[in-house]
Order: structure tokens, then sequence, then C-alpha cells
């Protein structure tokens, strides 16, 4: 039998969990116990009556650091419970975040790391050996947003989360190998003539081989003109 996914957070902000993700299917299915996520404070592993996490950076600067004593009690106590579990750091400098890497972590344990203020002490990070993982090119208040957009991605991958409402494998990055490196094809539904605009004649054909092909030709032209990046590193490969 497969081990359960489940998540630790480390976190300064637990009340932010589950946040979104105690809504709709991910919601119904932490709800049915199909995965499990866990939040610790930050703070509960500190020492002195201000439970004060961080410290000015060495070499001056702006803004604060989280100290790596705090955060190595913290990572400690995660890793109690879940010995297993790939520990992430959120950081706009890690590797970036994609389709491929969440079917890889929905078949694993994680324990994700927060970052606040100005990031971590790099020692910290270098001790544990974390995993630095990026949403993209831009910067967030704080790495909570980044965890709960990961969790998200990952868990509707858990079998049994999507259920009968819908299959990951035509989306964009989708499961099949024709859709691996798509982004997903343009969806239609009732009415069929809409502000002068009229569905596509071939979804109404009732073909579903005709209808296939059009889903597909039509995400790899969407590809091709929104996403060319895609195209090109397919074929750096």
């Amino acid at each position: 039998m497969s081990q359960k996914f489940s998540a630790t957070i480390l976190t300064l902000f637990p009340e932010m969990f589950p946040g979104t993700l105690g809504h709709s299917l991910a919601g119904t299915a932490l709800k049915k116990g199909l995965w499990s996520l866990e939040t610790l404070n930050i703070r509960d592993f500190t020492t002195d009556k201000h439970r004060t996490v961080d410290s000015p950076p060495y070499g001056g600067g702006d803004g604060m650091v989280l100290r790596p004593d705090i955060i190595h009690e913290a990572v400690i106590a995660a890793k109690a419970r879940q010995p297993d579990a790939r520990l992430i750091y959120t950081s706009p400098r890690g590797r970036r975040f994609d389709q491929s890497l969440a079917r890889e972590l929905a078949t694993q344990q994680m324990i994700i790391l927060c970052g606040r203020f100005e990031g971590v002490d790099q020692r910290v990070i270098d001790h544990h050996q974390m995993e630095e993982i990026s949403l993209g090119d831009f910067v967030l208040s704080g790495g909570e947003p980044a965890a709960i957009a990961m969790l998200d991605a990952v868990v509707r991958l858990i079998p049994g989360v999507m259920g009968k409402h819908g299959s990951a494998s035509e989306e964009s990055f989708g499961l099949s190998e024709d859709y691996a490196r798509l982004i997903e094809h343009s969806q239609y539904t009732r009415p069929p003539l809409w502000m002068g605009y009229s569905v596509p004649e071939t979804l109404m054909s009732g073909n579903h081989e005709q209808i296939k092909h059009w889903r597909l030709e039509q995400a790899r032209d969407l590809t091709r003109t929104r996403r060319p990046d895609l195209v090109r590193d397919k074929k750096e490969e």
C-alpha cells in the first residue's frame, strides 16, 4: 500500500493554512484523508521572551534574516514527524517549479520552509541540504503563497483527488505524452452562440477522433504563439 501524501509547513504564519487548500477538490480530499497537512510555528522554537526569530544581516544592509539556530530546531521537529520527507525552501533563486516536479513530489512527502524578511541564514540551508524551489522570476512577501501554490499543483495529482471532475491528461503540461510540453487548448460550453462568437464546429460534431485531433493541434498552435520558449526548450533537449 502506497504512503499517503503529507506536507509539513514551517512558517511564521500558520493561520495562513490551509487557506485555499481547504476548499474545492484539495479541501474535499483533505477532509477525506487522501492527504494531510500540518503546520509548525517557527516562533515556537525560540527561547527568549520576545520570541525573536530574526537578526540584522552581517555585512550590513536593509531588513532582517531568519536565524539559523531557530530554523534548525524547527527543521529537526519537522523531520521527527516526517523523516523521509523532502526538505524544500521556497526561494526566488531556486529551481523553477513546473508540472514535472509537481508529478515527482506527488509521490513523496514534503517539508516546506517558508521564508520571510530578507531570507534564511545560508548556513542552515547548507547544513540541511535544503532544495530551493522558485515559482518564477519574481519576489513574494513570504514563502507561504508559494507553498500553497506548489501544494495545490501537487495535491490534484494524487489518485482520487480529481475523481470524475476531470482528467489531467490534456491540461497544460498534462500527463499524456502529447501534452507534456504544451499549454492547454481552448475550452467551450453552452450556449453555442454567444455575443456573435460560435463554438468551433468540430467540437459539436460528435466525432471524437476529429475532436481529439483539433484539440491537440490547437494546443500546439497556442504553445508556438504564446509560449515559444517551450518549443525552443524541446529542440534543445
